[in-house]
């Protein structure tokens, strides 16, 4: 006599914790597994803080707008910039202000909504105020001068470093240690005073090298010290 042996499947629990609500995922009823649907989850772009503040003209500054192109022209030069699809420029005639808005709601087009508009900003205060940027010589012995449109800067190496200055920049000199680069443009000036900083970058234990004005340097105890 034969015996038979039937075996009993435990029943598949769907409402699961990994197969819940919890996790975005739902699943007809009566359906196979294969039929699983995720639920989707609209991503809100929200509107910059600093893209929707307008910009201030003075009457001193002329703004010429034509499509996806500015150009902005004041006493102490003129600038222009071509914005991407993303962003739009609008001139109100009543007030004289520039605003900066979005033209498509996009995640990208959220992120140059600010980045846009600091930069318009720039422009404007660039060419009827300009900006500045300090640089000062720390060390023995280092030192700079002008040389026609040349900036030496001795900074302890076999031979003095000799820099053009760019058109459009003006850069002075005082007390041989402190360097002043001035201009309209503010992303050429800070170009160039990064690349005199990138020369000799002051070092953490003496605090060595060609900072910026206002750069705090955290200081490093040295051997000598950690042994005391």
């Amino acid at each position: 006599m034969s015996t038979v042996y039937t075996s009993v499947m435990p029943s598949c629990n769907l409402k699961s914790v990994f197969l819940g609500d919890r996790n975005g995922i739902q699943i007809a009823s009566g359906a196979p597994a294969s039929r699983i649907e995720f639920a989707r989850k609209t991503v809100e772009c929200k509107e910059s803080r600093i893209g929707k503040m307008p910009i201030e003209v003075p009457s001193n500054v002329t703004v010429t707008l034509l499509g996806q192109d500015l150009k902005v022209k004041g006493p102490l030069g003129e600038l222009s910039r071509s914005y991407p699809r993303e962003v739009k420029l609008v001139r109100e005639n009543e007030s004289g202000q520039i605003k900066v808005s979005k033209a498509i709601d996009t995640r990208r087009a959220n992120q140059m909504h600010g980045l846009f508009r600091t930069l318009t900003d720039n422009m404007v205060v660039g060419v009827s105020k300009g900006f500045e940027k300090r640089l000062q010589l720390v060390g023995v012995g280092y030192r700079a001068t002008l040389d026609g449109k040349d900036l030496v800067l001795n900074l302890g190496f076999s031979h003095p470093v000799r820099m053009t200055i760019p058109d459009g920049l003006k850069v002075k000199v005082e007390e041989n240690t402190k360097i002043s680069v001035s201009g309209h443009d503010k992303c050429n000036i800070g170009e160039f005073a990064a690349s005199i900083r990138k020369w000799r970058p002051p070092e953490p234990y003496k605090g060595k090298g060609v900072k910026y004005a206002d750069e705090i340097i955290r200081r490093k105890e040295g051997k000598a010290g950690k042994k005391k």
